[in-house]
């Protein structure tokens, strides 16, 4: 297995954190977040949530702060209504392109074959707009059962993965009627991705990694 670190020796700008709702970039990856913010501390962070209440607007501002600490942050919650993305999908677009204003270098974002038709929505724009950044597509466990093979791992600590399950459960009391949102859910799919990457501490989180141009 190739590893290959967090360890650019050029800082990225901006790290663009793209969900559909709030609560799916911190469970899809939550905790690379936190790794990167930790390893870049002047990157500037932009997460966006294209939908939510003001409920679900608190909560991910609240998990967000606490995922990242101190670096400078953006946090964004669009309008956009739940479980109708793909009806209103010109709108959505024309909100994704004015995220180009932040010129990310790196996008973290849904994987494409995300059964969740907002989810799907938001990977197809996504590449639609950004097509000179890295692209990190995440993961979210669902009742449709449609986790995949990734191929791209960042391996985190117990530390961290503890620190993340904490986060979700303590920012997102909205989604604590969901048999699926527990700490159970969250620590079963980070062990399970830790040993596929052989995670020192035996955790991680998986992306799908569709292109890649390498610079040598």
């Amino acid at each position: 297995m190739l590893q290959y670190g967090i360890e650019s020796r050029e800082e990225p700008r901006s790290v663009l954190l793209l969900g559909a709702h709030c609560d799916d970039i911190e469970i899809g990856c939550g905790g690379t977040a936190m790794r990167l913010a930790e390893r870049y501390p002047r990157t500037r962070f932009i997460w966006v949530s294209l939908s939510g209440d003001a409920e679900r607007d608190a909560e991910t501002r609240a998990a967000s702060k606490l995922l990242l600490g101190e670096v400078q942050t953006e946090v964004h919650v669009g309008p956009f209504q739940t479980s109708y993305f793909p009806h209103c999908g010109a709108e959505i677009k024309n909100y994704v392109e004015r995220l180009k204003r932040f010129e990310p270098d790196l996008v973290l974002t849904h994987c494409r074959h995300d059964l969740h038709q907002d989810h799907r929505v938001v990977n197809e724009l996504t590449w639609n707009t950004f097509r000179d950044q890295s692209i990190l597509e995440y993961e979210i466990p669902k009742f449709d059962g449609d986790l995949g093979s990734p191929n791209s791992f960042v391996a985190l600590t117990r530390l961290q993965m503890q620190r993340k399950c904490d986060v979700l459960m303590k920012c997102f009391p909205s989604q604590h009627k969901r048999a699926w949102f527990s700490a159970e859910t969250f620590q079963a799919l980070g062990r399970l991705r830790g040993i596929e990457c052989n995670a020192p501490e035996g955790f991680a989180e998986a992306f799908f990694v569709r292109k890649m141009r390498l610079a040598f």
